[in-house]
């Protein structure tokens, strides 16, 4: 039976139980629309909440990994997945109704060994634009699409899966998917049809300047991580990431 599995959607989570049904129930919905056979693995990292509890309700794989370094979690869902394609996203995100369609189109294609997905915030304003816009910029700029990322599993293995880092792992990853891509005379590609809905949990709950404020006020933090001393940023990834609390309660949106 593992033969007949065509995609693995492998979706790290650390106390997710406010937004892992709506983030499977996507999956789920683009794997109807995609007709082949999906398996779903949550790879749970510290959680002392639901979320494992609900995966298993919602018929997901669930494995653990309880290092504070989102690549390794991110890999050890990689490594145990079963599926010819491996896509990866985080929990509190969700995928487009044609979503996993349009991978195994491009993959299908030969064109490409695999690519990232454009970002779209779950609901703006004047700040969120501002992001978004950062964002797609950054990505047209570099090519280093990623959000959701597609590969052939072999893909994966060739590059060693998410480069081992605690924070921007997405990005050194791409950069990893781009450098094979070009060695075997293919692309990395981004969606055109579809995209991810990237959450505003922690803009609603500290403000949707959030990530302006954090780079105003630690730039001296950046610049003593470029130079070699990364204390500071790493207290600060572990805030904004590992140790992550919020401030009030999350009210997450409803499945669309």
């Amino acid at each position: 039976m593992e033969k007949n599995i065509s995609v693995s959607v492998v979706i790290p989570a650390h106390n997710e139980e406010n937004y892992i049904k709506r983030c499977i129930t996507s999956v789920r919905r683009s794997a109807k629309r995609f007709g082949g056979r999906v398996e779903i693995i949550i790879v749970c990292n510290r959680c002392t909440d639901r979320t494992e509890e609900l995966a298993k309700q919602l018929g997901a794989v669930v494995l653990h990994n309880e290092e504070r370094c989102i690549a390794q979690v991110r890999n050890t869902g990689i490594q145990a997945a079963k599926g010819k394609v491996i896509v990866t996203m985080d929990c509190d995100n969700r995928m487009t109704e044609s979503t996993l369609s349009e991978i195994w189109y491009w993959m299908k294609s030969g064109r490409f060994i695999g690519g990232g997905a454009p970002m779209r915030f779950e609901r703006y304003s004047f700040p969120l634009w501002c992001n978004d816009l950062l964002c797609r910029f950054g990505f047209a700029l570099t090519g280093c699409y990623c959000g959701i990322f597609w590969a052939e599993r072999s893909v994966w293995n060739a590059i060693g899966g998410f480069s081992n880092l605690r924070a921007m792992e997405d990005v050194a990853t791409a950069r990893k998917l781009k450098q094979y891509a070009r060695k075997r005379g293919k692309h990395y590609g981004c969606l055109k049809k579809n995209f991810l809905i990237n959450s505003t949990r922690k803009f609603d709950d500290r403000g949707d300047w959030l990530y302006f404020r954090l780079a105003f006020r630690n730039a001296g933090a950046m610049v003593r991580a470029a130079f070699g001393d990364t204390r500071d940023m790493e207290q600060l990834i572990d805030e904004l990431f590992y140790d992550y609390k919020p401030q009030k309660e999350n009210q997450p949106c409803g499945c669309q």
